[in-house]
């Protein structure tokens, strides 16, 4: 007996696990429609990456982040591995605060506070991927890099413009 769902069902799930991880991405890209212009504005760490790197390192997170959700998914739907999938849409609805929080309301102790946790929410997450399909996990640890390096630059950032992100 196959373990995993239908051809169909898988497709229709990996659809749905894209369209769900975008839309989040979305949010934070409405929140940082006006992110570059706010982002040369700010005093940045020499170590700070180009304005340009971030959209297309975000797009291939995403991408991961979603195929590591449905790979957990396939392997044991939303009635055994439901904690780890809705561990995963929390960590997903923090990463789209962060933005707001940043870019749109300026208030960098509260972007450093909710990376903070939004860096545990990942790691949760990568534990919670783990016991269920490893691959899974792993693909989300250069997610995990990422937002390590940006919970970095978001206290930098902080620090430098206590005027702009007060």
């Amino acid at each position: 007996m196959n373990p995993y769902p239908s051809v169909q069902k898988q497709i229709m799930g990996f659809v749905g696990w894209l369209v769900l991880t975008f839309t989040a991405a979305a949010i934070g890209a409405f929140a940082s429609a006006q992110a570059g212009t706010f982002y040369m504005q700010l005093l940045r760490p020499a170590w700070a990456p180009p304005a340009w790197l971030f959209g297309p390192v975000w797009t291939v997170l995403y991408l991961l982040m979603a195929i590591a959700a449905w790979l957990v998914w396939r392997t044991q739907g939303w009635r055994r591995a439901g904690a780890a999938l809705w561990l995963f849409i929390v960590q997903l609805a923090a990463n789209a605060l962060w933005t707001w929080l940043f870019f749109v309301w300026h208030q960098g102790a509260w972007a450093f506070a909710e990376i903070l946790l939004l860096w545990g929410l990942i790691v949760g997450t990568i534990v919670a991927f783990w016991s269920v399909q490893k691959l899974a996990a792993v693909l989300l640890l250069p997610y995990l890099a990422w937002v390590s390096f940006a919970t970095l630059l978001t206290l930098a950032m902080w620090t430098l413009n206590p005027s702009l992100l007060g």
